[in-house]
């Protein structure tokens, strides 16, 4: 059977949709035609929504996974037991915060130090700005990303189109990927940009079979035609994550979480010690950056708490480990009669 590209375009744990790449023109590709759904090897959780396919079909709107071409990037949260792919081959995160409902700090700061450990570029949205009781103290929480330079744009998706519009050249040429918890306003958004996004949304959803599940799923959208391309020569598009409250980073180790915090980078290696954990030892570049108003508080905080997640879940797949071949050695072992 022949063989052709496609790009995944929805998720569902591990019911996948894609759509056939065609060139333009310019030789950009784009997802057209029908959806088609995806089997994979093993129902296996290997795909992510925006990765670049081959396959084969397997009936008139079914196929089968012949490859998963490389990433760009990836990003996904875990933690010591489960990971779960938020996307891949992204340009930027848009993290969606919002004045009300009150949105979590430390997912905020996990989603900064995932961009940063992906290489991917991150823009804050801070919706809901005409809800003004707890604008002020949103922005206090945001300040810090700010002042180290990742960009915040204040806007209401319901009631301020222009501050909507005014972020077209942020995500035009751009794969981004919304990433917030639930009651943030993302769906807005969406909507906003993408004017076919509910029904294309119906669509994915009668495809997928997930009924009231389907917003636990994953989705691509494609940027309008009309509103060009960016300098790129590519439309971009927006991929919908669900709303979740947490981001876990237990996959990364304790060298890629320093190098994930920008504000440390020029002060790694300046430590007395150069395996400084940045608690109680002596002379301690970081800590000292806390106490000169350089580096926020809660920064170190965050990066502690990160510290000790990963350690834990090391300790903790060593146990599963260690507990798996001393079951497999009793298993092997003969019996006595």
């Amino acid at each position: 059977m022949d063989q052709f590209r496609a790009l995944l375009t929805a998720s569902y744990g591990r019911h996948y949709l894609a759509q056939r790449l065609v060139a333009d023109s310019l030789g950009n590709q784009s997802p057209q035609g029908s959806l088609i759904q995806v089997s994979t090897p093993a129902k296996q959780h290997i795909g992510a929504v925006g990765d670049h396919l081959i396959l084969e079909m397997t009936s008139a709107d079914q196929a089968r996974i012949i490859q998963i071409e490389p990433r760009e990037n990836i990003l996904y949260r875990s933690d010591a037991f489960k990971s779960k792919i938020i996307a891949s081959n992204v340009d930027q995160i848009l993290v969606v915060l919002a004045t009300q409902p009150a949105f979590s700090p430390d997912l905020l700061g996990r989603a900064v130090v995932a961009a940063e450990a992906n290489q991917i570029g991150l823009h804050i949205l801070l919706n809901k700005c005409d809800l003004k009781d707890n604008l002020e103290h949103a922005r206090k929480i945001i300040e810090p990303y700010a002042k180290m330079g990742y960009p915040v744009s204040e806007v209401s998706a319901k009631f301020d189109p222009a501050s909507i519009e005014a972020l077209r050249p942020t995500i035009q040429g751009k794969i981004s990927v919304f990433v917030g918890q639930s009651g943030m306003g993302k769906s807005s958004l969406l909507n906003a940009w993408v004017p076919n996004a509910a029904a294309l949304t119906q669509e994915y959803s009668v495809r997928l079979d997930t009924g009231k599940h389907t917003t636990t799923a994953c989705r691509y959208f494609e940027l309008p035609q009309d509103w060009g391309r960016g300098s790129n020569g590519k439309l971009g598009a927006l991929i919908d994550s669900p709303g979740f409250q947490e981001f876990g980073l237990a996959h990364m180790s304790v060298s890629e979480l320093q190098h994930a915090f920008r504000e440390f980078k020029d002060l790694l290696g300046k430590c007395r010690f150069h395996n400084c954990a940045h608690e109680s030892e002596p002379d301690c570049a970081i800590r000292d950056a806390v106490d000169r108003n350089v580096i926020a508080p809660e920064r170190l905080a965050l990066f502690k708490q990160l510290r000790s997640d990963s350690k834990t879940a090391d300790t903790q797949l060593q146990g599963i480990s260690q507990a798996k071949e001393r079951w497999s050695a009793l298993a092997t072992k003969p019996s006595k009669r």
